[in-house]
């Protein structure tokens, strides 16, 4: 009787190797993208003070109160597994006392992310988010650039079904007049409701207007809007954020429905969202968080910033049929024919690989065919055989994959020549 292997856990999975192509495809797009906008990378723990999310996200919203992973340490310390990226940005940007840096500190991270969500296609409790922080600046242009900067990686990404949703949640001074428009509104319909949105309506309000439930919609399409109540800063902020997406001819769907998820949000809300087969989600977004510092402790300092999801983006584009070039990392493969050709093709793989050269060879397998066979797969450009007449004359047959022609060369001239083509080639 075989023994029952044991399974990863619920809602986590492993990235395989055919998979990684797209991920590494996506971390190559976004680090150059960011880098070449001034944004400096940051990794943060993956394990934090439960309290930095109570606080910060907000206890009422779905994150701390059904989806975050929480623990006691061995000296009951109260922990949680990094939920999302922002808190822990700032958090960061405090303790280590870049508020004395230039602002704004511009800062970008790829780091996993856990959620304890239900599991479905696309969401993993484990899933790997790309994240820009601008801190220090209030400027509604540097909302702009943010916002340029998530369109401009996904559209580096291929994918073209897609378009910006955007919004503005107001501010401490605007938003209550407006919460308490909505939430006499959402009472006179509070029967009509689904049961999410009658405990949101109590301890979240503004969050009722993003469900996805039909009945829900439907009376929150008649709902007041925010955007209809914003104060005359936050306006004039709103609208030179439109007035400068026109300049760069970004197309955008304001969308009243749009809050975000987050207490720490004001102002800016965005999301990108993808667009196939009729049905609709969100690859990603962010927005401004100008009061996030003082919650955690610090001074007053503005911000902004975005999530993107690497899992949906990915899936998108095997929706799409967006297939990333891989770039050959193996540019020889060794054929060894014999016990003292074995030695010799192990030695010249070690010393290839020191120069930088990818090398691989199977020095298991016997038959010059099944090695070719190999070779061809890998897609090399040359291989190098060592059968028993070379092991004992110190020369190697180079051959060009793509010609078909064979050389040989002296054994310790083999490395240097190698090295000088493979340059050539990746020129």
């Amino acid at each position: 009787m075989s023994k029952k292997i044991i399974q990863s856990v619920r809602g986590m999975r492993d990235i395989l190797p055919e998979e990684q192509r797209y991920f590494s495809f996506l971390r190559n797009i976004f680090e150059t993208a960011c880098e070449q906008s001034g944004f400096q990378k940051i990794y943060t723990p993956t394990v934090e003070s439960t309290q930095l999310f109570e606080k910060t996200v907000g206890k009422a919203t779905d994150i701390v109160e059904k989806e975050m992973y929480t623990f006691k340490s061995k000296s009951g310390e109260n922990l949680a597994l990094r939920p999302e990226g922002t808190a822990s940005i700032v958090r960061a940007y405090l303790e280590n006392g870049m508020t004395s840096k230039p602002q704004p500190v511009k800062l970008y991270y790829q780091l996993p992310m856990f959620r304890y969500d239900r599991p479905q296609a696309g969401r993993y409790r484990e899933h790997w988010q790309f994240g820009v922080e601008a801190l220090g600046e209030k400027s509604p242009l540097l909302d702009v650039t943010v916002i340029a900067l998530a369109l401009r990686i996904i559209k580096q990404s291929g994918l073209s079904n897609t378009s910006l949703q955007i919004n503005s949640i107001g501010c401490h001074l605007c938003r209550p007049k407006f919460k308490k428009s909505l939430v006499n509104f959402l009472k006179e319909n509070e029967k009509k409701l689904c049961v999410d949105c009658k405990r949101r309506l109590k301890t979240n309000p503004l969050r009722v207007l993003d469900c996805k439930n039909d009945s829900c919609q439907s009376i929150t399409n008649e709902s007041p809007q925010m955007i209809n109540s914003l104060c005359s800063s936050c306006h004039e902020h709103f609208r030179t954020i439109l007035e400068y997406l026109d300049e760069l001819d970004i197309l955008y769907e304001i969308n009243p429905r749009l809050v975000r998820g987050l207490d720490y949000y004001v102002q800016t809300v965005f999301e990108i969202w993808s667009e196939l087969d009729g049905s609709q989600s969100a690859l990603g977004g962010g927005g401004r968080y100008d009061g996030l510092s003082e919650i955690i402790g610090g001074r007053k300092t503005p911000g902004i910033g975005f999530g993107l999801g690497a899992d949906r983006i990915v899936a998108a584009l095997q929706r799409e049929n967006i297939v990333p070039e891989v770039k050959n990392r193996v540019d020889v493969f060794v054929i060894q024919l014999g016990k003292e050709a074995k030695k010799k093709c192990f030695k010249l793989i070690y010393e290839l690989q020191n120069m930088g050269v990818g090398a691989e060879g199977s020095l298991d397998k016997g038959s010059m065919s099944d090695q070719l066979k190999m070779a061809n797969k890998l897609n090399v450009p040359y291989t190098l055989i060592i059968g028993q007449k070379e092991a004992f004359s110190d020369t190697v047959i180079i051959k060009d994959m793509a010609s078909g022609c064979q050389e040989i060369y002296p054994q310790e001239k083999i490395a240097k020549e190698i090295l000088k083509r493979v340059e050539k080639i990746h020129r």
